[in-house]
């Protein structure tokens, strides 16, 4: 789909922090798509329930997907796939595609639910700007303007608007973290200790279930991940598979140099989720006060005045509608490279040149949005809505592990392969997520919690 020859497009991969460093960026836009739904809603609305018990697993779900992350990245470096060419490579049942596609299909209706609340999110945000205008209405004004953004906006356009957005609001919500400690809702030593003791809640179950599929890299995140790496050209950088050392040696740079767009990533937002989850503990938690329905932007409001005086409730809105919106940027933006992929997949969709396949992104970048603002309409409950989202990823994350370890002895080039290390961190994080999940499904049907 390019009339450039492949050979014209090889790179030697880049040497040295500052060349590497402007090699970067996959990892911030899926940082923008995270941000949004997991950080600012599930994570606090998990410490206003359920306190600082569950510290813990917030800083496990951040660390424990980073490694499929990778892996799933090693693999689109070494065979040009897309992610869900990879997945349809999975043995097993297959109608058109494979099982595992079908099951990131199921899921991926959850994440559009989950995105009707991220909209319905900027939307009540804006509504508090300018309460003439209903949260509705503003919701639909942000989706269109995301569809005017995304409608000729190439990947760089869309990297610049996320890491903008993301670091802005980061860095607001850090700074309330730590002034949180000259405040009454300071926690104390015992908080963090109670978090880091491995148990989880008695109460809010759900919610915490959602979290861990939400916060760090989600299962959407992870299949989205690779297209953005694909589009970045580090597959394209490193050319088609040629026997010899050079091939070899790109292929490994280029790897170093997305694993270092994986771990950035990963210290961004798990700063940010750490710090989002004990404003969430410390202040909402203390008031007792749980962020729903039209009131969960207000509601939230509460953990910058809280630390910042009254006169924060602005910046908080500043700060809410960039973290939102830029998660449905991001959302959308890659929602368009991986349901296209899918519709080709499935044979509705034919993608023979980059006329066709801009035509496919297009009708998703304005079906999507407009799916999320009718949703929202008649749902209305953003915290719930993103709930629902997080748990069908969880679901999925054990799914994702074992096909990724799948690929990783079947199908990437033995030149490029993982360490020992990194094949010990796939079996056991995948173990890991698969029990997570059985937990969850067994708890929810034997007690009803």
């Amino acid at each position: 789909m390019t009339d450039s020859s492949p050979s014209k497009q090889i790179q030697s991969p880049p040497k040295g922090f500052w060349p590497v460093l402007r090699k970067l960026g996959p990892g911030l836009i899926i940082s923008g798509s995270i941000v949004g739904s997991g950080e600012l809603i599930a994570t606090t609305t998990l410490g206003a329930e359920v306190g600082f018990v569950a510290l813990w697993l917030i800083i496990l779900s951040c660390g424990i997907k980073v490694v499929f992350q990778e892996e799933l990245g090693r693999y689109v470096v070494s065979t040009g796939d897309t992610a869900l060419q990879g997945l349809n490579r999975v043995p097993g049942p297959k109608w058109r595609v494979s099982w595992v596609v079908w099951c990131w299909w199921i899921m991926t209706i959850g994440v559009i639910i989950q995105g009707s609340g991220i909209v319905g999110g900027v939307g009540q945000t804006l509504h508090l700007f300018l309460p003439q205008i209903n949260g509705t209405a503003w919701a639909m004004v942000a989706a269109i303007t995301v569809m005017v953004l995304l409608f000729r906006g190439r990947y760089g356009t869309v990297e610049k608007i996320c890491v903008g957005m993301v670091v802005s609001f980061t860095f607001v919500t850090i700074a309330c973290a730590v002034l949180l400690g000259w405040t009454p809702y300071a926690p104390t030593a015992e908080d963090f200790l109670s978090g880091l003791r491995l148990s989880l809640p008695a109460g809010g179950l759900a919610v915490a279930f959602a979290a861990f599929g939400l916060t760090g890299v989600g299962a959407a995140e992870l299949i989205m991940y690779p297209y953005w790496v694909l589009e970045k050209g580090y597959a394209r950088f490193v050319g088609p598979r040629i026997e010899g050392s050079a091939w070899d040696a790109r292929a490994r740079g280029w790897i170093r140099v997305m694993q270092a767009d994986v771990l950035m990533a990963m210290v961004v937002y798990t700063t940010a989720t750490v710090a989002f989850y004990i404003l969430g503990a410390a202040i909402l938690g203390g008031m007792g006060t749980i962020p729903a329905g039209y009131e969960m932007i207000s509601t939230l409001s509460n953990m910058y005045t809280a630390t910042l005086g009254s006169g924060a409730f602005y910046l908080f809105l500043i700060g809410a509608f960039f973290v939102l919106y830029s998660t449905l940027f991001a959302n959308v933006a890659s929602n368009s490279r991986v349901i296209t992929d899918f519709l080709h997949l499935l044979g509705l969709a034919r993608i023979d040149t980059d006329s066709q396949l801009l035509f496919w992104r297009r009708v998703v970048i304005v079906g999507i949005p407009t799916i999320y603002v009718i949703l929202y309409g008649w749902v209305a409950q953003p915290v719930i809505m993103v709930v629902i989202g997080g748990v069908v990823q969880a679901c999925m994350l054990p799914v994702i592990g074992f096909s990724t370890i799948y690929l990783r002895y079947r199908h990437i080039d033995r030149s490029i392969r993982p360490s020992f290390t990194i094949d010990i961190l796939l079996w056991s994080c995948s173990t890991v997520m698969l029990l997570m999940a059985v937990y969850y499904v067994v708890i929810r049907i034997g007690f009803g919690a």
